[in-house]
């Protein structure tokens, strides 16, 4: 079987692409990431892929009007290099039409909370976690659609919230359970188990 193709967007650092990367390096994941874009030419994520050997592309959204053009301009990327799957990681920017058509259900974003509660965005979520007094966290995998944080979700993964615990100590816990949810979910993308019907995605025997 060929190896999957990726693509990653993503404006942060980059944590979990780390751990895709490493799996690919570990033989574990039977996968090739064609690039990494951004929208942040300062991202950490472009340095991770530069360090080892992956395109890296800062595309600034300054050049695009209205964004639907900078959108076309990813799909244009993106399918040049024959990618089959899109993972969007700690990517900031809504996604719109053209993307949404072109990577339909080939789209994976990961939120760092069980949705649909704790939408938004990063550490705020965490503390939000903890404002609440929640037992228990974790992050969910999902499809990406128009709705923010509310596309067909691919897999969730729970993590406990201790006494003392504070927004990094839980935000480390909750990247460790999106990084085994994340190669999961590739793994299954990669032999065609996961089917979307409506809002729900069924994982096949």
């Amino acid at each position: 079987m060929a190896k999957l193709i990726l693509g990653i967007l993503a404006s942060t650092k980059g944590t979990d692409l780390q751990a895709v990367i490493d799996a690919i390096q570990a033989k574990q994941l039977d996968a090739k990431i064609a690039c990494v874009i951004s929208n942040k030419a300062d991202a950490f994520a472009l340095e991770r892929a530069k360090k080892h050997g992956i395109e890296a592309i800062f595309l600034d959204q300054k050049k695009f009007s209205p964004k639907e053009k900078f959108d076309e301009e990813i799909v244009r990327l993106l399918n040049a290099r024959k990618v089959q799957l899109v993972l969007l990681i700690g990517y900031n920017k809504f996604l719109s039409e053209p993307f949404l058509k072109a990577f339909k259900n080939r789209a994976m974003n990961i939120h760092p909370s069980l949705l649909p509660a704790f939408k938004g965005w990063d550490r705020n979520v965490h503390q939000e976690v903890l404002d609440a007094g929640c037992k228990v966290s974790g992050c969910s995998l999902f499809f990406v659609t128009a709705e923010a944080d509310a596309g067909p979700i691919v897999a969730q993964k729970v993590v406990a919230v201790a006494e003392n615990e504070t927004v990094d100590s839980l935000k480390g816990k909750v990247q460790k359970a999106e990084q085994e949810v994340m190669l999961k979910a590739i793994k299954l993308f990669a032999v065609g188990k996961l089917k979307v019907e409506g809002n729900k995605v069924r994982v096949l025997e």
